[in-house]
């Protein structure tokens, strides 16, 4: 088997595929969302024999962009003789390791790659790589708020926005902001981060890890693999599960090729590039200096410094003007389905945080929260250990709404430690049940702890019938 070892900054924005011999431009893509049906469009441009499978139906609007570029595909089924003679194969991200079609390209040897793995061997943009269990999505977002508001020739991809090899296929960047899942670090091996920003690592998506939390870490790690002395890594310095492996790779690896860190904490100290001091956000970096009062931060709440301050260091890297910055981090307004405020009925407040698919995500949710909370949450567990939240949901929470197709592990952790539960098998009923529960001054807060797919087609499904359910209250 031939395997092309690709070095990504001498070869992007060169057609790999004319230099590639013939037997190299069989190309499968399993899955026709977004990642899928980009990577499908960049390699039909980029000269590749591509055939597109995806077990489920796809989506109108995905089945006419591959009609529109002549790119064959079928639906329903994986066709193993059209996808196990591929030189190569990409994966989508929500495709297990563990899924047949793959467990048999992996025993003959085929390489199995992510979207963005592919993408980056295309592009000479620079870009800005940010991962972590949490805050990730309002990281990428503000980051790409602050390059965009200062001028910045700049595109949005990963989980948000369209797909960087569809990007990479139709546009021309000079600047990416790429969030990144673990899911999608799994399938990258020759990809370099110009910056790359982990946030933070507590347990998620352990079913897909064999619930082994170190697996899980490895993914998460793998966003500075390949990274040199010209690049950077930003990272919190504090959180627990990182800190022994930032030790590690210290130990392993700071040499004149290794990144520069930039780690950020509520602190200073000696190591520390971003920190909070006297009220005010102070960065320091290779390019310059920032400071800003605390207090004109748009976002609020302690995770919400730390996203700023990541996406400030990010920002003063790629040479934004800290007047920029200013602006652009006190006018941000947020992120859809994270700590969103829907609406105010009969003196109840109504929040959106959808987005808070772990149990992580529901701590900071909760610590944010000043009154008395009626909290809905429930779906598909991933391994879930509630303790977590078992303190602060007996400190602000009034009652418990258990919003999936089984909650008895729900059940089994949290009856008898709050005075009132109750199921609910739609977002109506959830939303019906909240209402005669709530009191006057409480917060309905849905923030799950879990993922959708047992009742929602996605987190955003989700939050969006909650909010339609809260406005017709």
């Amino acid at each position: 088997m031939i395997r092309i070892n690709i070095e990504k900054k001498e070869n992007k924005g060169v057609n790999l595929a004319e230099f590639m011999p013939s037997a190299l431009r069989r190309m499968a893509i399993l899955g026709a969302g977004e990642s899928g049906v980009g990577a499908a469009i960049l390699a039909k441009k980029k000269g590749f024999d591509v055939y597109v499978s995806d077990l489920s139906p796809i989506k109108d609007k995905y089945r006419e962009m591959l009609d529109k570029y002549e790119i064959p595909y079928e639906e329903g089924r994986h066709t193993e003789e059209k996808i196990l003679n591929a030189d190569e194969v990409v994966k989508s991200p929500g495709i297990p390791d563990k899924a047949p079609i793959v467990v048999k390209l992996l025993t003959q040897n085929t390489p199995v790659i992510s979207e963005i793995e592919f993408a980056g061997r295309y592009t000479n943009a620079k870009t800005i790589c940010i991962t972590g269990s949490n805050g990730k999505t309002t990281t990428t977002m503000l980051t790409y708020h602050i390059l965009k508001n200062a001028g910045l020739n700049v595109g949005l991809a990963g989980n948000v926005g369209e797909s960087f090899a569809r990007q990479v296929a139709e546009q021309d960047y000079d600047y990416y902001v790429i969030e990144l899942s673990s899911f999608q670090l799994d399938g990258m091996y020759d990809f370099r981060a110009d910056i790359a920003v982990l946030l933070n690592i507590t347990p998620d998506h352990l079913d897909r890890y064999n619930y082994e939390m170190r697996n899980y870490v490895d993914a998460k790690m793998r966003i500075i693999r390949n990274q040199t002395a010209a690049d950077a890594f930003i990272f919190w310095n504090d959180d627990p599960v990182l800190q022994p492996r930032i030790a590690d790779y210290k130990r392993q690896n700071e040499t004149e090729q290794s990144p520069t860190l930039y780690p950020f904490s509520l602190t200073k100290s000696e190591d520390v590039k971003a920190y909070i001091e006297n009220k005010q956000i102070v960065i320091n970096t290779s390019k310059g200096n920032f400071n800003m009062e605390e207090e004109l931060v748009a976002l609020t709440g302690t995770h919400n410094l730390f996203n700023s301050m990541a996406a400030g260091i990010a920002a003063k890297l790629s040479g934004i003007r800290n007047e920029d910055i200013r602006r652009s981090l006190s006018d941000f307004k947020g992120v859809e389905h994270r700590l969103e405020t829907v609406a105010k009925v009969r003196g109840v407040k109504y929040v959106n945080d959808s987005k808070a698919t772990n149990v992580n995500s529901t701590w900071y949710a909760l610590q944010s929260m000043k009154t008395p909370v009626v909290l809905i949450l429930g779906g598909t567990d991933k391994g879930n250990d509630y303790s977590e939240i078992e303190t602060l949901v007996k400190e602000k929470c009034r009652a418990l709404i258990f919003l999936g197709v089984d909650n008895s592990k729900l059940h089994n952790f949290f009856d008898g430690k709050v005075s009132l539960t109750t199921d609910a098998h739609s977002m109506q009923e959830a939303i019906s049940k909240a209402y005669d529960m709530a009191e006057l001054g409480d917060t309905v807060l849905l923030s799950p702890c879990c993922a959708s797919f047992d009742l929602f087609e996605n987190y955003e499904d989700r939050g969006k019938q909650f909010k339609s359910c809260v406005r017709k209250l």
